[in-house]
């Protein structure tokens, strides 16, 4: 069977619900988007949302990724940095829990904390403060990570940290691994366009992004965007929200629906669909089938706070499956 590796910011989220929406005034916050901020702003965010209930969660869109593979069963490993403290060690803990081969290395600085603020909508907004996962350098990654390896996935927010993605993904080509990238964040794809076009062009074999990620890419509406996106990669997806998503290869595009879902939270939505995705592309299954096992996963990820899901979630997120792929 195929193993699936994933590489990205390790770090914890802290999810709480909020009704004003003043706070992404404050802290000049981009509704829907994802602000990097130092340790003391973050801690301000907390304070000034600390009466309202939270949940801790292990986070980090690309561990959220694989944790989502192998909740569906399949061999999967995570590179990524954190510290020795509590953080650290419940990141860890949890990967082992989840069957997530942990290739963790130590940092110095605290583990990465992520605070999204869901609002009514559904819709998340964070601020995000990276902790020791920003200190993951070129010198950490080394070419015995990637074998045994079929797939090789990474979230956009390691963009700014070029010359890391840059080693990565020249290793995993020299290995014979596919690269996917998920495009993470319209604000990340605007403030590193050039950059990302370099990579996606030269190594990335499976690309994801959402509307608005798309439309920051190529400047162009969803439809237009998948076929643009698909000039420099072997597969493009485009996820359009309640409209489902598109897939295209080979010059055919796959119109995927979503399914019936009551949205709590849509943290971890991208981050499943394209765990779904991966699990279905590695099984050899018709890319329509990858499509539909991605929307059910990010179908069922939105009906809980965070993106992670109980067992017994699983359990029935694996039975369906079953049927998808036997169909």
């Amino acid at each position: 069977m195929a193993k699936v590796l994933g590489m990205g910011n390790a770090l914890v989220d802290i999810m709480i619900r909020i009704e004003d929406e003043s706070i992404f005034e404050k802290f000049k916050l981009e509704k829907g988007g994802m602000r990097l901020v130092d340790a003391e702003t973050v801690q301000q965010v907390m304070n000034d949302l600390q009466d309202l209930p939270a949940e801790k969660a292990p986070g980090g869109s690309a561990a959220n990724t694989i944790n989502g593979i192998s909740n569906l069963g399949m061999e999967t490993g995570f590179i990524g940095k954190v510290a020795h403290d509590i953080n650290g060690d419940f990141m860890k803990k949890d990967m082992l829990t989840n069957k997530i081969e942990p290739l963790l290395l130590q940092g110095e600085s605290p583990t990465g904390l992520a605070v999204a603020m869901v609002t009514p909508d559904s819709e998340r907004t964070f601020a995000v403060n990276l902790g020791c996962a920003i200190e993951l350098s070129p010198d950490d990654i080394r070419t015995e990570m990637f074998e045994g390896y079929d797939y090789f996935h990474i979230e956009g927010y390691l963009v700014q940290n070029h010359d890391l993605l840059r080693k990565a993904v020249k290793l995993a080509k020299e290995n014979s691994v596919k690269v996917s990238l998920d495009l993470a964040s319209f604000d990340v794809v605007r403030d590193n366009l050039d950059f990302l076009k370099e990579i996606i062009g030269e190594y990335v074999d499976i690309l994801f992004a959402n509307e608005d990620e798309a439309k920051a890419f190529t400047g162009l509406e969803p439809e237009m965007a998948l076929h643009k996106l698909y000039e420099d990669s072997e597969v493009a997806v485009v996820k359009i929200g309640k409209k489902g998503s598109m897939i295209k290869h080979n010059d055919t595009v796959h119109h995927i629906g979503v399914i019936e879902a009551r949205s709590i939270d849509t943290t971890g939505a991208g981050d499943l669909y394209a765990g779904g995705f991966l699990y279905g592309m590695a099984n050899g299954l018709p890319l329509d089938k990858c499509g539909q096992i991605g929307s059910l996963l990010a179908g069922k990820v939105i009906e809980v706070m965070g993106a992670k899901m109980a067992e017994a979630a699983w359990e029935q997120i694996r039975a369906e499956v079953k049927e998808i792929i036997n169909n």
